[in-house]
């Protein structure tokens, strides 16, 4: 499991020791002070982090190709195993950049393993904590250093750490929240009612409140969020028991039906709607979110996800309220895609969470 993450500073800074970010100091001088990519005017640096193949590199060339108007400056820390390592390295060595590779944060395989009784039917759960606890120190570090962090995983759970560290930073701020879990499955089921103990099965129960002591209090107060902070979007894998818990607890939930009847746009009117200059909004964006034809390259598929404009939609439409300060962007597998279209589809929506639009009327 492979964790990547990028950032947005305000200023120049000395960057997060827990990623072990290493750059030369004159380059870092010489990146351009503003940066205008879309609706997001901000001063300062995008740093990217890549695990393989997770669509790093269509980002860079994207991005890269924005340079001349969007007055952008790409800092990349690839890794060695990374799908156009060299490729990125000749991107970097054009813009007059100097890259130290660092990798990326690591930590115990997944031992694929039975249920634990011990671990409160649990599979997995050692491995779970430490890379959940590892992607909320990171993210939260990112925070502490002025950034917004983007995180790249595998698997969902993986948002509990990130979500936990959201929540931190909100209070912290004096911040309301708002969490959009885009996704085919609700993730929250608890460790008493999984069908299989799979771990990425209860991320949003575990936020929540509901299940091991380790999960539920990373973010220094139990629950991290509260039901009427959470928005699901496309939900349309969700268990019986987990539809009990979205109606008992209150929780906001626009299924794919629900798009299907009020559309994309409308869906997506309720959902942001009430966002303030006091929201942190936090996407949390799964690749099974799309629907399978379109983005075959993820382990958990349902048929009828969101087509590509619905998809478009909806990213531009929260990038349009200017407010998102955080993003997961989880579950695409190199593995299982066909000729890199679900990497290139992520990347091209991500372009959309941050300002590109299809509109010419605007």
């Amino acid at each position: 499991m492979y964790k990547s993450f990028f950032g947005l500073k305000s200023k120049p800074f000395r960057l997060n020791p827990h990623l072990r970010f290493l750059f030369n100091s004159e380059a870092i001088q010489r990146a351009v002070n503003t940066l205008k990519y879309g609706l997001y005017q901000r001063e300062g640096l995008v740093l990217l982090t890549g695990a393989p193949g997770c669509g790093k590199t269509m980002l860079v060339q994207n991005v890269s190709r924005r340079l001349p108007d969007a007055g952008i400056q790409v800092f990349t820390i690839a890794t060695p195993r990374a799908n156009g390592h060299s490729l990125l390295l000749q991107i970097f060595a054009a813009l007059g950049l100097d890259v130290l590779d660092t990798g990326n944060l690591s930590g115990p395989v997944n031992p694929r393993g039975p249920r634990d009784p011990q671990a409160a039917g649990l599979r997995n759960l050692p491995e779970a904590i430490f890379w959940t606890q590892a992607v909320h120190d990171a993210v939260w570090a990112q925070f502490q250093a002025g950034r917004m962090p983007i995180m790249l995983g595998g698997d969902h759970h993986l948002a509990a750490g990130s979500i936990s560290a959201v929540a931190r930073h909100a209070r912290a701020q004096g911040k309301k929240l708002r969490v959009l879990w885009l996704d085919a499955h609700s993730d929250i089921n608890t460790p008493d009612t999984s069908p299989s103990g799979n771990i990425h099965g209860i991320p949003v129960a575990n936020l929540l409140g509901f299940g091991p002591h380790e999960l539920i209090s990373m973010s220094g107060e139990t629950p991290a969020i509260k039901p009427e902070n959470m928005r699901y979007v496309g939900i349309r894998s969700v268990d019986e028991h987990e539809k009990r818990m979205i109606r008992q607890m209150g929780i906001q939930a626009f299924d794919m039906r629900a798009i299907d009847e009020l559309g994309m746009r409308e869906a997506m009117h309720r959902v942001l709607d009430g966002l303030d200059d006091d929201t942190h909004l936090h996407v949390s964006f799964d690749a099974d979110f799309l629907d399978p034809e379109i983005a075959p390259g993820t382990g958990t598929r349902v048929r009828g996800g969101a087509t590509y404009r619905e998809a478009q939609l909806c990213m531009e439409m929260i990038a349009d309220t200017g407010r998102m300060a955080s993003l997961d962007v989880v579950e695409v597998n190199p593995a299982l895609d066909i000729r890199n279209q679900t990497a290139e589809l992520v990347v091209d929506l991500v372009e959309s969470l941050f300002g590109k639009s299809t509109l010419i009327n605007r």
